[in-house]
């Protein structure tokens, strides 16, 4: 399954109604949607009143996201490296970003350039996963490898695995002030007992594509994989993984 299917099956999962309700008014506002993919939140955005403004690295996500078909004068798609962006050539009244900060493991240097065409009093909201593999049980080496890995890839700069909890200090420390903070459900990322087929089906997918997990783990990697998928999949699975919120504003 390609990625952008993936991404359509997945907005399903989110709580996605609990974070736009906690936005301010959007009618007649222009948001710039950070990481937009396939467009998901930035037809919800346009559905609340915004302008949209989405931006991607990934050509292939910005096609999908442009053959929506939503309204040129509401919503329009550009491709740009998220580590630095461009002057946008116009104020913006909000920024919205899901799923994207854990890639920036040094996250205030991109926020800076994300904000730095915000109207005053203008608003942030961020959205991360908070320790993606906090999943039991795990058999004892599956723990250890995943937590390995985790800590491999922070200290590689690939990915923060727990960025979750960092959005809101991170904020503060650029000069934000934290409106609201919260974890949201997620029956994908953050759920109890067994997962459904499709769930099961979309992590598998996740695990394949992570090709420097399998680097990683080298030999162990089916084994990891397979018990990670068992362990879902139990009456008795809990998750430690938290999807968190957090709306700023500066």
């Amino acid at each position: 399954m390609s990625l952008a299917n993936d991404y359509r099956r997945q907005a399903a999962w989110r709580d996605w109604p609990t974070a736009f309700a906690a936005l301010p008014s959007l009618e007649g506002k222009t948001v710039l949607d950070v990481g937009c993919a396939i467009g998901d939140q930035a037809a919800e955005l346009v559905a609340h009143g915004a302008r949209v403004i989405g931006v991607d690295a990934n050509a292939d996500l910005l096609k999908v996201a442009r053959a929506r078909g939503l309204p040129p004068e509401r919503a329009e798609f550009r491709q740009h490296d998220l580590r630095a962006l461009p002057d946008l050539g116009e104020p913006i009244d909000g920024v919205w970003c899901s799923f994207t900060a854990a890639y920036f493991v040094d996250l205030e240097p991109a926020l800076k350039s994300w904000i730095a065409c915000l109207a005053p009093g203008g608003f942030i909201a961020l959205t991360e996963v908070d320790d993606l593999f906090a999943h039991t049980p795990l058999a004892e080496e599956t723990r250890a490898i995943l937590d390995a890995y985790a800590d491999d890839a922070l200290r590689a700069k690939r990915y923060d695995f727990r960025m979750g909890k960092k959005l809101a200090p991170t904020l503060e420390a650029i000069g934000f002030t934290p409106a609201e903070e919260r974890s949201l459900g997620d029956a994908e990322l953050s759920f109890s007992g067994p997962a459904a087929p499709d769930v099961l089906e979309a992590w598998q997918s996740r695990l394949d594509r992570m090709v420097t997990l399998k680097d990683f783990a080298g030999d162990r990697f089916d084994a990891v994989a397979r018990d990670f998928l068992a362990c879902l999949a139990r009456p008795e699975h809990r998750s430690g993984a938290r999807v968190h919120f957090c709306l700023a504003t500066a």
